[in-house]
């Protein structure tokens, strides 16, 4: 596959530094490059920034961006990193095959297992296996979004003991994420990735991809009346996901009857964490206070 135009793999990636932007985003790992993953461990592994409490804490998985073939697991956006400080939650960084390596499924399936895997050590962690959210920008808001929307994958007789944990989780956040892959045939999303995602050519017709492997691959396809609450923040400017993606599956969630709550940024393209500033960092807090019971 060829590699991303760097001016548009700048812009898919830039969430993974711009979320809520803090001083406390130097904050080093308690664990680093614990692997998960059984496939490739060298490539599916995660940090752990763990809060300091005596009673067991929530924890926020965070899902990097970076058009599903950049970014790193290696710092957690400021708002994260205030609460680790601040014991209020732990949070998990985790990092997935890219699409050089393999194409989806293979980025939800590690972050599902991700997800297994945490709850596999929520006890050894501090960690409340009941109050694990999932958040990210961009490719990583698609992970975890694809992740909270999709059912549980937890076998009760598998031998593995990380696959018999749930995959659910309890809410999730997820900023300037594509959602519904048959938006691609009604408007225009210059960025390869997308098609990429799915082992086909940048420029690639939509009508001529596989309509099954589209729907697969959009968390939209997955909504239920029983999944966890959702906040989407999304720009009205974002050129390179645009905005329809988070009202059509505002519009869906609402349809099944699921908390959802749209933040729409007036003016702001992908960056739409850093480009909201205050109001975004309120509207995540109270979000977290809500529905992850995390403290103040």
């Amino acid at each position: 596959m060829k590699p991303l135009p760097f001016p548009l793999s700048l812009a898919f990636s830039a969430l993974l530094l711009l979320l809520l932007p803090g001083p406390a985003r130097g904050l080093e790992p308690t664990k680093k490059d614990l692997a998960y993953g059984t496939e490739r461990p060298d490539i599916q592994a995660l940090d752990v920034y763990l809060a300091e409490s005596e009673k067991p804490v929530p924890a926020m998985i965070y899902i990097h961006g970076g058009g599903w073939r950049a970014g790193s697991k290696d710092r957690i956006p400021g708002i994260l990193a205030q609460g680790v400080e601040a014991g209020r939650f732990s949070v998990v960084s985790v990092e997935y095959r890219f699409t050089d390596v393999a194409v989806h499924p293979a980025q939800v399936n590690d972050c599902l297992r991700a997800v297994q895997f945490v709850r596999r050590h929520a006890g050894e962690w501090n960690i409340d296996p009941v109050r694990i959210g999932v958040t990210g920008g961009s490719a990583g808001a698609h992970l975890s979004l694809w992740v909270a929307l999709h059912d549980d994958v937890a076998d009760p007789d598998a031998d593995d003991p990380v696959k018999r944990q749930s995959s659910r989780v309890a809410c999730a956040v997820g900023f300037a994420g594509p959602t519904d892959w048959s938006l691609l045939a009604e408007i225009e999303h210059r960025h390869p990735a997308y098609r990429q995602l799915l082992g086909y050519e940048p420029g690639t017709p939509a009508e001529d991809m596989d309509a099954d492997r589209k729907r697969g691959v959009s968390p939209i396809s997955y909504v239920s009346p029983d999944d966890p609450p959702i906040l989407l923040v999304h720009g009205d400017a974002d050129d390179i996901v645009p905005i329809e993606h988070a009202r059509r599956l505002d519009a869906r969630l609402d349809e099944a009857g699921v908390i959802s709550d749209l933040h729409i940024v007036e003016g702001g393209k992908h960056n739409v964490a850093g480009a909201g500033g205050e109001d975004v960092a309120e509207k995540v807090n109270a979000f977290l206070k809500t529905h992850l019971e995390v403290g103040d």
